[in-house]
């Protein structure tokens, strides 16, 4: 552990509480399930050492040592990635598979999928693998499931309460104080048969978006470990990836949801404000302090999602949540997810054509060559494709001047509190903040009740002016755009602690328009353009820090190869079905060229 030490000289409290987290996650891996030492690649950092970048993170992908350290079986490989949803549901509701062998190679595969990135932080093996067996003893009384989900593993961010286990936000001042109930979520996602196999890493106050924090230490993203694994649901994205989950449940206040999609080549998916139920959040106030807290209604609302493998993954897993919501969570509204599932119907010609704007930039922060060139592929690809070309129509957009407006608008909307219950918790053990963190972070005074109407006010002429990015900016109530497609960010998955440019995603929270992440294909060594800089002007401060991530004198782009890039894709309020079959058209077009890229090439 750190050496760190409180005024007296003594080790500071936090320390102890670390250490001794640690070892209370350790021991709940089973010993059968413990890597073999020549199975982890060498510069795993302890988790206080790797708090810090370190010249000992090297380009390490660790995907394939669940298929070769020898702990599955072919059976377990082949449960954990044969299928997806739909399928591995059908399994277990044919009784072809049964929900406690499915479950426990689940469990399994997540144990390895921590040793290799730290991505837990409650593992729920014993009370997964025990739900399981009373899913199949219901099932051999009956001869049915017990619902729609029934032993679908699934994971939820560390802030999601579940009775018996902490819920820390990577804070030791809330450690060892076990939530008392269930969130609504994961109750909800109990009673229709799901089985949550953990919970998953964050990092410290939930406000970068790097999963690193001193009581865990960092999560590693499993292709690089140069690169960041994302946040605010970081843990999240990397066990969904090393499929130690079907679908994972994550946050995202500015973009903590799509961008460890991003990060980790996977689909997430930001529902609008009340699709999915969000209540039951360790937030820094509530739970052990007493002091509940209302800022998300007040200031800027965040919103609860999954991470998936596919579209059709988070389809299936909507259309259940969807339409229960409003029964389980009070900040929930009626909803629907129409059938048939986007997957199986595309727009035909004899309908209203399906609209797609392009939207290049948020006018703040110019994206960098491979971003502006990966949306002008996929934009190419949906205007070429065959799968697509007689139902849709691509146009590019200008870029709306309000749109420079909501970055700031939505990180002042974030910390109307000054930051102050956060800075308490960390200071009541000595805590100290992580590096990147450090001269981000201090307190400042709480915005009044004027000063929080002035902003909301900001934030109402915004979302008029926003309105019309959907009638292709014509002064009329006729809508002409279906859904967006721009960058999830203005670079590449950067390396540790890089991340720039939150406005990309923080922008759709503030309008609340649901959006997700759509993976595209791996960065290549066409995309590196060595010896070529960016000729565009400076447009700000934020343009220049973003700058920093393709000028060949502050980094190595050779980092980038292989990393995966990904697009965002954005509807209107309140039109969350009509995102997920958005997602699913550019999907389709998108893998259509690829599979015919390779054909080409055979």
């Amino acid at each position: 552990m750190s050496s760190d030490s409180s005024t007296s000289g003594e080790e500071a409290p936090y320390i102890a509480i670390a250490r001794r987290k640690q070892a209370q996650l350790e021991s709940r891996i089973p010993a059968e399930w413990k890597l073999p030492a020549h199975c982890i690649p060498p510069g795993m950092l302890s988790p206080a050492d790797s708090i810090i970048k370190t010249k000992e993170y090297t380009r390490v992908n660790v995907m394939d040592v669940p298929r070769t350290c020898g702990l599955l079986t072919q059976r377990e490989l082949e449960i954990t990635e044969r299928w997806d949803v739909k399928g591995l549901l059908g399994e277990m509701a044919s009784g072809r598979l049964g929900a406690e062998e499915v479950a426990r190679a689940f469990c399994k595969r997540a144990a390895i999928a921590h040793q290799l990135t730290r991505c837990l932080t409650e593992p729920l093996f014993p009370s997964a693998i025990e739900q399981a067996k009373r899913l199949d003893e219901h099932y051999k009384r009956t001869g049915k499931p017990i619902g729609p989900l029934h032993g679908l593993p699934v994971s939820l961010k560390d802030t999601f309460f579940v009775k018996g286990v902490d819920a820390t936000i990577g804070l030791a001042a809330l450690a060892f104080h076990p939530a008392t109930e269930n969130a609504p979520l994961a109750a909800l996602l109990t009673s229709l048969g799901a089985v949550i196999v953990a919970k998953t890493n964050i990092p410290q106050t939930l406000a970068t978006l790097d999963s690193c924090n001193h009581l865990f230490g960092r999560t590693l993203n499993p292709l690089n470990r140069q690169l960041t694994a994302g946040g605010s649901s970081g843990g999240e994205g990397v066990l969904v990836a090393m499929r130690g989950s079907m679908v994972g449940f994550g946050t995202d206040i500015g973009g903590s949801i799509r961008v460890p999609a991003m990060c980790n080549g996977l689909y997430g998916f930001k529902p609008s404000i009340g699709r999915v139920p969000y209540g039951g959040q360790q937030d820094g106030r509530s739970h052990i302090e007493g002091k509940p807290s209302g800022k998300g209604r007040a200031a800027l609302q965040a919103v609860a999602g999954p991470l998936a493998r596919s579209v059709s993954d988070i389809d299936a897993i909507m259309r259940e949540i969807v339409p229960r919501a409003e029964l389980w969570g009070e900040d929930c509204i009626p909803g629907s997810w129409p059938s048939p599932s986007p997957a199986s119907s595309l727009p035909r010609r004899s309908r209203k054509l399906f609209t797609i704007g392009v939207l290049p930039s948020d006018g703040l922060v110019e994206p960098l060559p491979p971003i502006r060139k990966l949306l002008n592929e996929v934009s190419q690809i949906l205007r070429s494709s065959e799968v697509v070309a007689d139902a849709v129509e691509v146009i590019d957009l200008p870029v709306p001047s309000a749109l420079k407006k909501c970055q700031a608008l939505a990180g002042r909307l974030m910390d109307v509190d000054g930051g102050g219950p956060m800075l308490d918790l960390i200071e009541k053990t000595s805590e100290p903040l992580t590096p990147w963190l450090q001269g981000r972070m201090a307190r400042r005074k709480p915005i009044t009740v004027e000063q929080l109407c002035q902003l909301q006010s900001e934030r109402m002429v915004i979302e008029r002016e926003m309105m019309k990015v959907w009638t292709a900016g014509n002064d009329s109530n006729d809508r002409k755009i279906d859904a967006i497609i721009c960058p999830v960010a203005p670079h590449p998955v950067p390396e540790i602690d890089r991340y720039n440019a939150v406005g990309y995603t923080s922008t759709w929270v503030l309008l609340d328009y649901p959006a997700g992440t759509v993976p595209v294909r791996k960065f290549k060594e066409s995309d590196l353009e060595l010896g070529r800089e960016m000729t565009f002007p400076v447009l700000g401060s934020w343009d220049r820090r973003n700058r920093e991530l393709w000028n060949e004198a502050t980094v190595d782009r050779r980092v980038y190869l292989d990393s995966p890039l990904s697009i965002q894709v954005v509807t209107p309020k309140q039109h969350d079905y009509e995102l997920c079959r958005a997602m699913e058209i550019i999907d389709r077009a998108v893998r259509e060229a690829e599979a015919k890229r390779v054909e080409s090439k055979l």
